[in-house]
């Protein structure tokens, strides 16, 4: 007992040790890890907790030309204290090459801690070593960094991606004005763009040391089309304050104004296609995971009312980037345009909500209607297999009105006796006729003159009316299609010219104007729906390079300008654009 005892006393302190030691923190910083041979090196060893008897390294290839610099911060926030000590040095290297500083030592609590090595290169020497230009550039491009965050860096076409920008900086500069230099492009992908109401400053890491940094873009995306796809780069104009050398009169360091253009880089994404093998035949381009939902709010009517069927799809996916199953039903069933609703949210996990079409039916006759089951497929990218939903088949009773007419079976019909008269029966009827004389009346120049003379030609008007009526509305499913994205467009202008001033539903109206247009025109669907795609279509039907261009740059400005600052002069002028391009492309296509 007294043996185990003793085991678990033991084994309690080793942990405690650890515990306490894991708290402690020393480590050696350096101003640069690539100099000048005629360059001077800062090279700080930090602690957080204060320790005795510190050794510093040799600094073997190195000349100490300044330190040690001793500083001690001692703090209490929110009742916790924050304590920090280091030791600096100023060194110049002797000669060119990798060069590793050494490990210092220090000895807290009766405990010694050692930093780990760092390695710096040596180059030839600089045209201008460390002026304070060249010593601003060299810290800022240290403690700088604009990096691009991306979640899938291989989806599926149509898989929601999204890409962060944060702009990374450690404790020893400022940053401040802060101007976007150059937007990134987001060929072949559908993105929205999140906005990000207050820049936050937030702690992390970046390679591996503490820094601050702040998110300055989020932007969700969709890729619509497979292969390897570029991100184009972010670029910022950026001015940040450097600390000097120099102190005012006060002891207070003094800094100094650098102006800085960084950029996050290209990213490249691999977009994989959907697979082949399983598609069914009725997919239409879903991605994502989703739920299909078909309710009527009435079962039993009469001929002369009407009910509503609504078609609705739910989940997280490209839930506006394709098109509802459609709505069946018999021929006695009068079915109208269903009206489209969308309830979407985006965030970084992609869209999420609900579209739904709403079909509004008028029965003609009497009688009990079969609605036959309406199915959708899409692609769960999670489990990487085609997912088929079907809903049930419903039965809609109409029990008063006018029934079909419906032709009589020939053995049903009542048989006719043919019947014998009497011969007195017709003699009611004068066998001797009496003549009269008959007034001549003259025929040409009469009425019936001119009702014999006209009527063919009213005829024959009639007849064309008549039969360009029913050429107007019997068309093929694919000019109905057109005529349903041409009222569409027209829609959606109507709707972005109302909400004129609220920037996010105007411009979110007005894309789907130009989309819907483009479906009209071009006989495409909402899945084809990249620059490149829409540019060559319109190229093929010999739509000038000037309206291909101006409809093209709407929409990136409806792109960059939904998040963007806008004022209602900027909004009435991109509707104005976007009117006059889809006038002159109605007149060349």
């Amino acid at each position: 007992m007294r043996n185990s005892g003793r085991f678990l006393l033991v084994f309690f302190m080793l942990l405690l040790g650890q515990a306490v030691a894991a708290q402690v923190s020393f480590e050696a910083k350096v101003s640069k890890n690539r100099l000048g041979l005629n360059e001077r090196l800062r090279v700080s060893f930090s602690m957080n907790q204060d320790g005795d008897n510190f050794n510093p390294p040799a600094f073997e290839g190195f000349t100490v030309v300044g330190g040690p610099n001793q500083s001690v911060s001692n703090s209490w926030v929110n009742g916790k204290r924050s304590f920090s000590k280091s030791y600096t040095y100023f060194l110049t290297p002797n000669r060119k090459g990798k060069i590793t500083i050494g490990q210092a030592t220090i000895e807290i609590e009766g405990e010694v801690y050692k930093t780990t090595p760092v390695a710096v290169q040596v180059t030839e020497a600089v045209n201008n070593p460390n002026s304070p230009q060249a010593r601003a550039n060299a810290i800022v491009d240290d403690n700088l960094h604009l990096v691009a965050e991306v979640s899938k860096t291989n989806p599926y076409l149509n898989e929601a991606l999204s890409v962060q920008y944060k702009l990374y900086f450690s404790s020893e500069i400022s940053v401040y004005n802060v101007n976007e230099v150059e937007m990134p492009k987001y060929t072949d992908f559908w993105s929205h763009q999140i906005p990000i109401e207050k820049l936050e400053i937030q702690r992390g890491e970046f390679k591996g040391q503490p820094y601050n940094y702040v998110t300055w873009r989020k932007t969700v995306l969709y890729p619509q089309k497979s292969g390897t796809l570029v991100l184009e780069p972010l670029t910022l104009n950026v001015s940040v304050d450097v600390p000097t050398n120099r102190r005012d009169i006060f002891g207070n360091r003094i800094y100094q104004k650098t102006p800085k253009v960084i950029t996050a880089g290209k990213r490249t994404i691999k977009v994989r296609p959907l697979p082949l093998a399983g598609r069914p035949d009725d997919f239409d381009g879903a991605v994502g995971q989703f739920d299909l939902n078909v309710r009527y709010n009435k079962t039993e009517l009469k001929s002369s009312e009407s009910f509503q069927a609504t078609v609705k799809v739910a989940g997280r996916g490209n839930l506006k980037l394709f098109s509802l199953p459609k709505f069946n039903a018999p021929s006695s069933l009068e079915v109208y345009e269903p009206e489209h609703k969308e309830t979407v949210k985006t965030n970084l996990l992609g869209m999420q909500g609900s579209i739904e079409d709403v079909y509004t039916v008028v029965p003609q006759f009497q009688g009990n209607y079969p609605i036959p089951a309406v199915q959708f497929s899409f692609f769960d990218p999670v489990k990487e297999e085609y997912v088929r939903l079907r809903s049930n088949e419903t039965l809609i009773d109409v029990y008063e009105g006018p029934v079909a007419a419906a032709a009589t079976p020939q053995q049903n019909r009542p048989q006719i006796k043919s019947t014998v008269l009497d011969a007195p029966t017709f003699d009611f009827i004068k066998l001797e006729t009496e003549l009269l004389p008959m007034e001549v009346d003259s025929f040409y120049g009469s009425q019936r003159f001119w009702l014999w003379l006209f009527t063919p030609l009213l005829l024959f008007v009639l007849v064309l009316l008549v039969l360009r009526k029913i050429e107007n509305t019997t068309v093929d499913p694919i000019s109905r299609k057109q005529k349903l994205a041409a009222r569409l467009a027209k829609k959606y202008l109507s709707s972005a010219k109302k909400v004129l001033g609220d920037k996010g539903q105007f411009y979110d109206a007005l894309e789907r104007a130009l989309h819907n247009y483009l479906k009209a025109k071009l006989s495409i669907e909402t899945t084809d729906f990249s620059k490149d795609r829409m540019g060559s279509l319109l190229k093929e039907k010999k739509a000038s390079e000037s309206n291909i261009t101006n409809f093209i740059s709407v929409l990136e400005k409806c792109e960059a300008a939904r998040y963007a600052p806008s004022t209602a002069v900027r909004m009435q002028e991109d509707f104005d654009m976007a009117l006059t391009v889809i006038t002159a492309l109605d007149r060349e296509i």
